[in-house]
């Protein structure tokens, strides 16, 4: 009961901070030249005086700019998030088109990034200042550095063009009307190299992150006790050790979370994936507000989740923070 306190206390202090969110995004939106209408004219290549306020009227930017920003944040009350101007329909209705395909990247990505990290954090931990130290904190150093574009478009050249191995881009073969555990194999292969390239830079952070934290760790004094008991050092790594290292790693989750829809965009882009990251793209090309904003609101929904779930785990993993709760 004090984890479900502690969580509920948590998600009602993250609704000012959405409610914030969308006013600064909305006002920054109208800081930026032109509207939705005047794109839509310049792709139709022009159009009379009439046709653009008729446009502006139903897409409800005929008024005052304050008005406006009631009139969405009323709208969002009833869970309505406007029309969208490029494709035609509810902007709700177009986001749940693109949404799984960015909760399967963002998914795949950060399970690779942690379990990875964490296997590679612990043992340059364990070999500290040895050459699988030196090794390691060198290769995540690099996979740090290295922009995730350039990884995602290294990755098209040597997997997809010259072995042939993965597809290039795409969410799902659409040549092929694959079922079932075809379809779901299909998908999978579509999704390994943007997984790869968006959770290679997320790699080098958890892995540093959890080599830091075990160094600290097996330092403590209850590790040098479980050592003077005579426990087997793999016990004490799995059963005392990991628990508590595992702390600024579930930290670094939530934190991350929206960094990585952040991530998304670009590798979205660089593989053609149907997700909320290219939509967006999409949004602020062609300045359709309604879509960039039911983003933005989802995105903070998905980022408010994370978080939730992390402080659910952070207090399981450490008994303290329920207790003080």
């Amino acid at each position: 009961m004090r984890i479900l306190s502690l969580a509920g206390r948590r998600l009602a202090a993250s609704i000012p901070t959405l409610l914030l969110i969308l006013i600064g995004v909305f006002l920054l939106l109208q800081l930026a030249p032109g509207d939705t209408v005047d794109a839509m004219m310049a792709q139709m290549g022009g159009g009379d005086a009439a046709t653009a306020r008729e446009l502006r009227r139903f897409y409800g930017l005929d008024v005052s700019v304050p008005l406006q920003l009631a009139n969405y944040l009323w709208r969002l009350v009833r869970l309505d998030l406007g029309f969208s101007a490029i494709y035609g329909k509810p902007v709700a209705a177009v986001i749940l088109e693109r949404l799984p395909p960015t909760l399967l990247l963002m998914t795949s990505a950060l399970s690779f990034a942690f379990f990875f990290g964490l296997v590679f954090g612990v043992i340059a931990a364990r070999g500290v200042n040895r050459w699988p130290d030196t090794l390691i904190s060198t290769v995540g150093l690099i996979f740090y550095a290295t922009p995730s574009f350039w990884f995602g478009l290294m990755a098209i050249v040597v997997f997809s063009i010259y072995l042939q191995w993965l597809p290039a881009g795409g969410f799902e073969d659409i040549s092929t009307a694959s079922t079932g555990l075809w379809r779901v194999l299909d998908i999978a292969s579509h999704l390994v190299l943007p997984s790869l390239t968006l959770g290679l830079i997320f790699l080098a952070i958890y892995l540093r992150i959890m080599r830091a934290s075990m160094l600290e760790v097996l330092n403590l004094d209850f590790v040098r006790t479980a050592r003077a008991k005579g426990l087997d050092e793999t016990r004490i790594i799995t059963r005392h050790v990991l628990r508590n290292a595992l702390l600024p790693m579930v930290t670094l989750i939530g934190l991350q979370a929206g960094t990585m829809l952040g991530g998304s965009v670009v590798v979205e882009t660089v593989f053609s994936l149907p997700g909320l990251g290219r939509l967006a793209y999409e949004s602020v090309v062609q300045r359709d507000l309604n879509t960039l904003l039911g983003i933005v609101f989802v995105s903070a929904l998905l980022v408010i989740a994370v978080n939730f779930i992390t402080d659910l785990l952070y207090a399981r993993l450490d008994p303290r923070i329920a207790a003080e709760s």
